[in-house]
């Protein structure tokens, strides 16, 4: 009988895609299926946010997807009377090499990371459908099916990554909470003739808001405006139609032509009640989905699979205790409430016909943004939220700030900031990654070699010297998915050596 699987992802958008990058990676034997027989076309998600670019950078993807996409600078917010320019991540993005929101067709996103897994000879069974999935004996046993024929194949855990109607998450029993908006939107890619090229454009109306951001591929512009009152539900989503909302909702001549795809859909907000049950867990749309509101959904998936993968893979290695798995749920769990609650708030705020959301929108934001603009330390923390630089692991149990911690710089749990620049490049490979400052003396190979020993294919020693996140003498572990694990000033090593112990035992 064939041996079993490491992992089997199910689902090959950009979470499972990423999974599979982490995955492979790491080393894990790992296979990864879609019931769809293509990726998507159309361009759905369009921004990648600064800390995905960061955390894709490693595999050497970020530079395609920067290449291909449009790293906007800036937003139109069209209000009454008033146009207002506001800078995105001119602020508080001073610690990335990524201080931009990339706006770029998840097509583009799945295709990039496809042509990386492609190139590692990393089949996406695309027309393979999981059918059923139950534990046996230590194992998940699975059936699978492909062109009418089924396979039975084993795996030692099942990663759901197929999105809000997820099998996996039906077959592991785990419930999926929230409601529906009642809105219908619409969405097109299209070209317009009136609008500022290379900016993103918001239009603030009595009636709700319309966008439109710059795309690029398949068309320049991605429009995005809640259904008319009126409309019939299965209205067909034509030119005309799109054509009449923007002459209602602006003034500004724009005109409407050549759609690539135009569709509409309703938005919910759900998340799942757990993200693992036993051998299984769920990533991405399979455990929260919500508005697109600040492009936080494709993100948040690929994130949860970054941070699930490298655990995964260590753990089927032996190179990591079983009881790193569950610090995947107590990290991202939270991260996905927050995003369910933030782009909620926004959602409501932009869409609701309440009288006083109506009045924000069009008698209190034409004054409140100016102020808002000169506020930077109000900028500052939107940006950081938005971009996601912020996310941080601290109250995990995988994070341990030593006895003496440094009073400086960041903490454990804090993604590994770009200081000085290029040190993320420096710390990209895969495994963990110790970061020593101070005078080069206190950190010889016979004061690591205890340490070290029996984890040299894990762990690698970076000596920072003066250029270091932290000022004086400290030491830092950095986490595979590029967060800190440890944190301590010093040259005392206990500390450190009992974290080893702990998480990379030998």
């Amino acid at each position: 009988m064939t041996a079993p699987l490491d992992v089997l992802v199910v689902g090959a958008g950009p979470t499972g895609l990423a999974l599979g990058a982490q995955l492979g990676a790491h080393g894990a034997r790992f296979r990864i299926v879609d019931r769809c027989l293509d990726r998507v076309r159309e361009s759905r998600a369009l921004a990648v946010q600064p800390r995905t670019l960061e955390a894709l950078a490693g595999f050497g993807i970020t530079e395609e997807l920067v290449a291909r996409g449009n790293p906007t600078a800036r937003l139109c917010l069209h209000l009454p009377r008033r146009v207002v320019r506001l800078p995105l991540f001119d602020i508080g993005c001073d610690d990335t090499p990524y201080p931009f929101l990339l706006f770029l067709s998840q097509a583009e996103t799945e295709r990039v990371l496809g042509a990386w897994l492609a190139a590692r000879d990393v089949e996406v069974e695309r027309g393979t459908e999981l059918v059923r999935a139950e534990r046996e004996g230590g194992l998940v046993v699975c059936r699978l099916r492909r062109d009418g024929a089924e396979e039975t194949m084993r795996a030692r855990y099942v990663v759901g990554c197929d999105g809000a109607h997820s099998t996996v998450r039906t077959q592991a029993g785990i419930g999926f909470e929230g409601y529906a908006y009642p809105q219908t939107f619409l969405l097109a890619d299209l070209e317009v003739d009136g609008l500022e090229p290379g900016s993103a454009h918001t239009y603030l109306t009595g009636a709700g808001m319309l966008f439109f951001f710059p795309l690029g591929e398949p068309a320049t512009w991605r429009m995005l405006a809640m259904r008319p009152p009126g409309t019939p539900v299965d209205a067909e989503v034509t030119t005309e139609l799109l054509q009449g909302i923007v002459d209602h909702w602006t003034s500004d001549g724009l005109v409407l032509r050549d759609p690539v795809w135009a569709t509409a859909f309703r938005l919910h907000n759900r998340g799942a009640a757990r993200y693992r049950s036993g051998p299984f867990f769920l990533a991405g749309d399979a455990a929260h989905i919500h508005s697109p509101a600040g492009a936080q959904g494709m993100n948040t998936g690929i994130q949860d699979a970054l941070n699930l993968g490298w655990k995964l893979a260590q753990v089927c290695h032996g190179r990591a205790p079983e009881r790193l798995l569950a610090t995947y749920e107590s990290e991202r769990a939270p991260v996905g409430r927050s995003v369910r609650g933030l782009t909620d708030r926004a959602f409501t705020v932009a869409t609701g016909h309440h009288p006083l959301l109506r009045l924000a929108r069009t008698r209190l934001a034409p004054h409140l943004a100016p102020l808002v603009l000169r506020s930077t330390v109000l900028r500052t923390r939107i940006f950081r939220t938005v971009s996601e630089l912020g996310i941080h692991y601290r109250r995990s149990p995988l994070s341990l700030a030593g006895t003496r911690p440094p009073a400086h710089g960041p903490r454990a749990g804090d993604r590994l900031p770009d200081v000085p620049r290029g040190l993320q490049a420096r710390t990209s490979a895969p495994g963990w990654h110790l970061l020593l400052t101070g005078p080069p003396h206190l950190w010889s190979d016979e004061r690591l070699a205890p340490l070290l020993r029996g984890r040299e294919d894990l762990v690698t020693v970076h000596r920072l010297a003066a250029e270091s996140p932290w000022p004086d003498v400290a030491q830092g572990l950095v986490r595979p998915d590029g967060h800190l694990g440890h944190v301590a000033r010093g040259a005392h090593l206990a500390g450190l050596r009992a974290y080893a112990d702990q998480w990379l035992p030998v």
